[in-house]
């Protein structure tokens, strides 16, 4: 019984002298190791190519596929896009109007004669021939405007639009004077927010 009490108080005492367990600073320095390899400086930097992770292998980009595309990202690109693409609408507009207005080819000096079909025809070209201009560049100035301000802010977002629509609205009314500019400013600038809100 002696000799058990003994041995038990030889080893409350060698475990009192000895740590109980790993040291404190092993984990911690494990730990930093650790997180060096996951997202320090010698972190693995895999390969996400399509060809590794199972997709279909893309091949590289020639010089010419870069300059098409930088080309086609370009603000004057996408200004004469945007004029090409409002003419045509412009247009198509102004033929549909004219098609559904009573007064199309009427002479106003003699309201009782009737129109030949050539004076019809002639009078919706012109009238779409004026809306495709107009559409044209209204379409340029805002596409432009817009790529001009997405370059210097950095961003691709609904403010771009807003602003662009601002200035657009406001260069086509101070035509008509400052009050016509600001009333144009505004309501390109709410009509620009609202498509993009309903777009996005």
């Amino acid at each position: 019984m002696a000799a058990s009490t003994s041995a038990a108080e030889a080893f409350v005492s060698d475990s009192k002298s000895s740590p109980a367990g790993p040291s404190m600073e092993s984990p911690s320095f494990q730990y930093s190791m650790l997180l060096d390899h996951l997202i320090g400086d010698k972190r693995i930097v895999k390969d996400l190519s399509p060809g590794v992770m199972g997709g279909l292998p893309v091949p590289p980009k020639s010089e010419e596929q870069k300059r098409i595309e930088s080309a086609m990202e370009s603000c004057a690109f996408k200004s004469l896009l945007a004029c090409v693409g409002g003419f045509v609408l412009g247009g198509a507009f102004g033929v549909f109007t004219a098609g559904i207005d009573t007064n199309v080819g009427f002479d106003p000096k003699d309201p009782l004669r009737t129109p030949t079909a050539r004076e019809v025809l002639k009078d919706m070209g012109q009238r779409g021939m004026s809306y495709a201009k107009n559409f044209a560049i209204v379409g340029a100035m805002f596409s432009c405007t817009e790529c001009i301000i997405e370059s210097h802010r950095g961003k691709s977002d609904w403010k771009n639009a807003v602003y662009s629509g601002c200035i657009t609205g406001g260069a086509i009314g101070f035509r008509a004077g400052l009050k016509a500019g600001v009333l144009g400013c505004g309501g390109f600038a709410a009509f620009s927010a609202a498509i993009e809100y309903y777009l996005r």
